[in-house]
């Protein structure tokens, strides 16, 4: 690999005197921008304002579950309440947050591409998701849904009497969004690599996205074509789902998780493409075994659309039905402990330096774990059979949601900022909240498996006197998750104004994306760069001390 000194001077004889942000100020400039930064720009301040109320609808549950009895929320209104939290931060949060503004800024970056294949479907995109989301947020400010995320029927189909059709609408309207996005990460892959830039060279962080990719495109018209079947029913009293009219209500649950557990990945795969690159990049060695973790990557997404069944071990499916998923259920496990396996590998000996983003990356891997092995106590028949629907679930499910994939977009974010926005954080707050993040998830979720084992069942507004305490411990570490989750919010927003400015790599790192300036310029590079280096060449033939280098670079913030 060359100097990553000599590599910038090679792709930046100058600083441009324009980049992507300076490039047009006016409204108009941004709303019918075809550069897939901007886009990503926008997307990041859009799912954020989401994260920031379905977060306050968390934290309303919270207070509701300090004492046994319903005493804040009436149960009716409580029903809105995690409804609406989990539509949120599911569709308009965890599913689009990685690939929308993460992978939108840097796939192309990261390949050598001055922008996506599809620039104009990428604007569209955007456009899709914000009429999805203000339909959402529609039915929820004119009075809300409370039929569970999922919208199980026959509730969706009868017995609900709140907004269901046009908080479905606006699901059905956001699957384009996603679908066009996959569209566009394939189609950039396959066609728009920078010449060396060969399958075997791609960032990891690539390969994450082109296997989420063939998941959006896959499944998601499975779910828009079930809230179709779901209206129709709802509207035109077809017996599709509904018992009472001829309907088979196990039908609903097919369809829905055949989508929605392969969702799992559209949401954590990115993560996982984040983490190799922090694990590999913040321990100074190439990542262990590339290609098992490029390939598991693909073997996550496809076993992904096998395990739908796991979902309904007690919906009186058959028996040997539920053997099948409860065995695939187990063999998904491997693809992702391949990866657990060689991110540990690669730490084995490395010269590990512990920034915020390492702490995150160290954090998820924790987390990730919990929550991967206790998925597999739910896809065992016999023990499923007594946590179905009580608050291991719960647990389990913010485990690898929380503790998998907001662990790794804030690392990721974390580790671009200065590439995203030209300024330098403050690594003394950034160390501060990743650890109140970890300690207060923790805190919230952990007790949580011990009173699912214990039989609370979730969404319920009341429970059992006995059952307070772990409650107290969960709502007092909501408090402190939440205080780490506000942090990054006011020093990242502190350092676009006071920010020291960023150099073009200021981690010190190989990879095209630290080739180029901070911020960007609107084309990304000025000629179109030619690999000629493996992925992850910490090799150093020109004798600069990277490690050092980056040490000088570090102390300078604040």
């Amino acid at each position: 690999m060359q100097n990553v000194d000599a590599v910038n001077s090679d792709f930046i004889e100058k600083e441009p005197k324009m980049n992507y942000l300076t490039n047009g100020f006016t409204l108009k400039s941004w709303l019918l921008t075809k550069d897939h930064k901007r886009i990503a720009i926008m997307y990041l301040i859009t799912v954020s304002a989401f994260f920031l109320i379905g977060g306050l609808y968390a934290a309303t549950i919270r207070l509701e579950l300090l004492t046994p009895q319903s005493d804040l929320l009436e149960s009716g209104t409580y029903n809105k309440v995690f409804t609406q939290h989990g539509i949120i931060m599911v569709f308009l949060f965890l599913i689009p947050v990685i690939p929308a503004i993460l992978g939108n800024f840097l796939l192309p970056i990261m390949i050598g591409a001055k922008d996506l294949a599809l620039p104009r479907i990428n604007l569209l995109s955007l456009y899709i998701y914000w009429i999805g989301g203000a339909l959402i947020m529609y039915a929820l400010m004119q009075g809300g849904v409370d039929t569970g995320w999922t919208f199980y029927t026959p509730y969706s189909t009868t017995f609900s009497n709140t907004y269901v059709m046009a908080t479905g609408l606006g699901i059905f309207i956001n699957g384009f969004s996603s679908i066009l996005t996959g569209l566009n990460f394939i189609v950039t892959v396959h066609t728009m690599r920078a010449p060396g830039m060969t399958w075997f060279r791609l960032p990891l962080f690539v390969w994450a996205n082109y296997a989420t990719s063939l998941v959006m495109i896959l499944g998601t018209p499975v779910v828009a074509i079930t809230v179709l079947l779901l209206a129709l029913e709802r509207i035109g009293k077809v017996g599709i789902f509904d018992p009472a009219i001829g309907g088979d209500p196990i039908l609903f649950q097919h369809l829905f998780w055949f989508y929605s557990h392969p969702a799992v990945y559209i949401m954590i795969l990115p993560g996982m493409g984040i983490i190799s690159e922090l694990i590999s990049n913040f321990s100074r060695k190439k990542i262990f075994g590339y290609e098992f973790i490029a390939f598991s990557s693909i073997a996550i997404a496809v076993f992904g659309f096998l395990v739908w069944g796991h979902h309904m071990f007690v919906s009186g499916q058959s028996i040997y039905a539920g053997l099948v998923f409860s065995f695939l259920t187990m063999v998904v496990a491997i693809p992702s402990a391949i990866k657990m396996f060689n991110w540990s590998a690669t730490l084995y000996k490395g010269s590990i330096s512990y920034d915020t983003p390492m702490l995150y990356a160290i954090g998820f891997m924790g987390l990730f774990l919990v929550g991967g092995l206790t998925g597999l106590f739910l896809g065992s028949m016999g023990l499923t059979v007594h946590l179905t629907d009580t608050y291991f679930i719960v647990a389990h499910f913010h485990y690898v949601m929380v503790g998998g994939q907001v662990l790794a977009y804030l690392g990721g974010l974390h580790y671009w900022w200065s590439k995203m926005t030209g300024k330098l954080y403050s690594e003394f707050w950034g160390k501060i909240s990743a650890m109140l993040i970890f300690v207060g998830f923790n805190l919230t979720f952990f007790p949580q498996f011990i009173l699912g084992y214990q039989g609370m069942p979730r969404r319920y507004a009341s429970y059992a006197e006995e059952l307070q305490v772990l409650n107290i411990f969960s709502t007092a570490g909501a408090s402190v998750l939440g205080l780490g989750m506000i942090l990054p919010l006011v020093y990242l927003t502190h350092s676009l104004i006071f920010g020291k400015n960023a150099s073009s790599n200021p981690w010190m790192l190989p990879g095209l994306e630290w080739r180029v300036p901070s911020p960007p310029p609107t084309e990304n590079f000025e000629s179109t760069p030619i690999v000629t280096w493996e992925a992850y060449d910490f090799s150093d033939e020109n004798g600069l001390d990277l490690e050092e280098a980056r040490r000088r670079h570090l102390a300078t913030i604040v």
